[in-house]
C-alpha cells in the first residue's frame, strides 16, 4: 500500500510516523516551505493527542516529546482585579473525556513538537508542493497533481491540509467553512522576562483566563519538564540542534478580537502592533506579557466553524483534523487523534484484515460521531 499525505501539520506528520512505523510506504506534501508554517507557538496536549503520539511516533521521538511539555494541567483559572491586583477569582477543574470542553493535559511548545515530528521524515516529506487537485486511476488508484507540474499517484490519499483543504474543496464540495468574524491574537514572552510581574507564579502550570477593564485574555505558562536541548542530547540527537537552539520557558498569551477591530495583520510585526493596542488599557502585569512578547511568535488566526457534515461514501480519498472539523484551543488533539485511528484502519486493510472502503468508511463514521457532537453538548461548553 502505497499512501500520500497533503499537509504537514500535526496531523499528518503524527499519520505519516504512524504509517512508517507499520511498514506502509508514504509520502507527505507540504505547500510551504520548512519554516513558513504560522500556527501559534503552543498546544494544550490531552489524552487524545497523547495517546496518538505514543502509539505513532518511534518510542525515542514520544520520549522526547514527553520531556519537554510543560506541567499538569487540572485546573482553568479565572482572574479578576482586586484593589488593583490581578487575583484567582475562580477555579474550575478541566473536563476529563469531554467531546468539546477543555480537558487535563500539558502545553506542549508546538514548533519543537512538529520539529520532532519531522525528525527521520527527511526522505518523505516534499516542501514547496502546492496541491492543486486528485484524479482517480483505473484500479482504484489516485493521482495527486501540484502546481509545479510534479504528480504522484498512490492508493489512498489524505487531506491534511488544514481549514483551507484543497483536497476538501474538490473531495467534499457541499463543506463549507463558515467566518465567524472572530480573530485571535496570539504569541508568547520569554518567562523571565515577566517572572517579576508575579502573574506566571500566580496562575501555575494551568491555563487562565482574565478579564479585566472590557478586555478578556487567555494565559498559559510552560515550564519545561527538561531543558529541550538537554532533552535532545539523551533521546533524539538526531533532532536538529536549531529546534531546540532558542527554545525556553515562556508565557502564552491570546486575544479575541472582531474582525472590524482589525486592520492588515498577516505580518507577525503587524499582529503584534495590533496586540499592544489592545493590552495598553490592561494591569500591567498583563500588558507586559505582550509588550515583552517574541514578534516574530505573535499570529492573528482566524476563527471559523465547519457545520456538521452528513455521511459520504467512503472512497480512496478521506481527509482529517481542520479539514473536516475545527475546534479552535484543541484542533490539533484532534488532527493526531483521527491520524492513529485512519492509521489503524490502513493498517487493517494492508494486512487483510478488512477491505480499504470498509477500513477508510469505519474511520469516517467515528470521525462524524466525535468531531460533531449533540447540539446539548455543544451548547454546554458554550455556557461553561
Amino acid at each position: 500500500m502505497r499512501v500520500i499525505v497533503i499537509g504537514a501539520g500535526l496531523g499528518g506528520l503524527t499519520l505519516a510516523n504512524g504509517l512508517r512505523q507499520a511498514g506502509i510506504d508514504v509520502a507527505v506534501y507540504e505547500r510551504d516551505e520548512p519554516g513558513r508554517r504560522r500556527q501559534g507557538i503552543s498546544l494544550h496536549l490531552d489524552d487524545r493527542g497523547r495517546t496518538a503520539l505514543r502509539e505513532c511516533l518511534p518510542p525515542e521521538h514520544t520520549a522526547m516529546a514527553e520531556a519537554t511539555l510543560g506541567g499538569p494541567r487540572e485546573h482553568s483559572l479565572l482572574l479578576s482585579e482586586v484593589d488593583g491586583e490581578l487575583a484567582v477569582a475562580h477555579r474550575q477543574p478541566l473536563a476529563p473525556g469531554h467531546p468539546v470542553r477543555a480537558r487535563p493535559g500539558r502545553q506542549a511548545h508546538r514548533p519543537l513538537l512538529r520539529a520532532v515530528l519531522l525528525t527521520g521524515l527527511a526522505d518523505a516529506v516534499r516542501f514547496g508542493a502546492e496541491f492543486t487537485r486528485f484524479e482517480r486511476r483505473a484500479g482504484g488508484t489516485v493521482r495527486a497533481h501540484f502546481r509545479d507540474g510534479r504528480t504522484d499517484t498512490a492508493d489512498v490519499l489524505v487531506g491534511a491540509d488544514g481549514v483551507g483543504s484543497a483536497v476538501r474543496r474538490q473531495y467534499l464540495p457541499g463543506v463549507r467553512v463558515v467566518d465567524t468574524g472572530k480573530r485571535t491574537l496570539m504569541g508568547a514572552a520569554p518567562l523571565r522576562a515577566v517572572a517579576g510581574t508575579g502573574l506566571p507564579a500566580l496562575i501555575g502550570h494551568h491555563p487562565a483566563s482574565a478579564r479585566v477593564r472590557g478586555t478578556m485574555m487567555a494565559l498559559g505558562v510552560l515550564r519545561f519538564t527538561e531543558p529541550p536541548s538537554v532533552a535532545r542530547e539523551q533521546r533524539l540527537p538526531a533532532l536538529p540542534a536549531s529546534a531546540v537552539a532558542e527554545v525556553e520557558d515562556y508565557v502564552m498569551w491570546a486575544m479575541p478580537v472582531v474582525r472590524e477591530r482589525l486592520g492588515p495583520v498577516e505580518l507577525p510585526a503587524a499582529a503584534w502592533g495590533a496586540a499592544k493596542v489592545l493590552a495598553a488599557d490592561l494591569p500591567p502585569a498583563l500588558r507586559s506579557v505582550v509588550d515583552e512578547a517574541w514578534p516574530r511568535a505573535t499570529v492573528a488566526l482566524r476563527g471559523g466553524v465547519i457545520p456538521p457534515v452528513a455521511p459520504w461514501p467512503a472512497s480512496s480519498v478521506t481527509v482529517l483534523g481542520d479539514a473536516i472539523h475545527l475546534a479552535p484551543g484543541f484542533g490539533g488533539n484532534l488532527a493526531m487523534r483521527d491520524a492513529r485511528r485512519l492509521r489503524d484502519a490502513l493498517v487493517r486493510a494492508a494486512t487483510g484484515e478488512q477491505g480499504l472502503l470498509a477500513a477508510i468508511g469505519d474511520y469516517e463514521d467515528a470521525l462524524r460521531r466525535d468531531s460533531f457532537p449533540p447540539a446539548g453538548a455543544r451548547d454546554s461548553a458554550a455556557s461553561a
